[in-house]
Parts: structure tokens; sequence; C-alpha cells
């Protein structure tokens, strides 16, 4: 009796291990970032992409980038400037740790989240599971 037990429940686990696999990859995908190089600036391309991808304020994702990398920043239409040369690991690793602090629910994970503003405070909202969690201003 306990042979088909088993082989059922190794079918189901196996199930559950694909399932989780496809889930843990995220549905939200960056795009790559286009970064040229012009004298001592460093244009990136498409950086109207990821604030519309994410769903953040533009002006507020350019603050974070320009305060960890250190360096004046503008933006011209769909590219940000900026000053000093800074390479295409750089914004990657920015913009994954920006999705965690920022954009990732840390109950359920998920991405559809938006901020909200309560005195002077920012929540995350998960528009998933419905949590709200406080997020460190930066």
């Amino acid at each position: 009796m306990s042979r088909p037990y088993d082989e059922l429940l190794g079918r189901a686990r196996s199930g559950l291990e694909k399932i989780s696999k496809k889930s843990t990859l995220s549905r939200l995908e960056l795009p790559e970032p286009d970064v040229i190089w012009v004298g001592n600036k460093t244009i990136l391309r498409n950086y109207g992409a990821y604030p519309r991808t994410i769903r953040r304020d533009p002006d507020k994702l350019l603050m974070y980038l320009a305060k960890e990398l250190a360096t004046a920043a503008s933006i011209d239409g769909e590219r940000a400037i900026f000053i000093g040369r800074k390479d295409k690991q750089s914004f990657t690793q920015l913009f994954q740790k920006y999705m965690q602090e920022n954009v990732l629910c840390p109950v359920c994970g998920s991405p559809d989240t938006h901020l909200e503003k309560v005195n002077r405070l920012y929540f995350i909202i998960c528009e998933a599971c419905g949590a709200r969690s406080a997020v460190r201003t930066t």
C-alpha cells in the first residue's frame, strides 16, 4: 500500500518543484542598461524605461542613483546624464538594490506595489497580498 502512496507523493513534489522554480523567476524583467560615455559624462540612454517598468517617480529614482553613485545627475528626455564615468555593471547592481529596497513586497516578493506617503514616512503597499511595510528612505 505504501508503494503507490510514495509514487504519488513523489509526483506531487516534483510538480511543486517545477512551479516553485517558475515563481522564483521574476516576471518583472528590467531592461539592460544602455550606457555610453561622452567625455567625462555617462549617459544612460534607456533611463526612461526603468521608472515606467517599476512604476516609480523618475525624479526619485534619479535622486537615488545620484546619491548611490555620489555624483550629480539630470534627466534629458528619455535618458539620464551622470557626471563621471560609470560602468554598466554599477547601474545593474543599483537597479537590483533599488528593486529589493523600494519595489518588491517584503512579505510575498511581488513587484505589484506602490508607495504611499503618510506623515513624512513612506510605505510599500502590496497590491497582491495587501501588506503594508515601511520603507527605509535614502
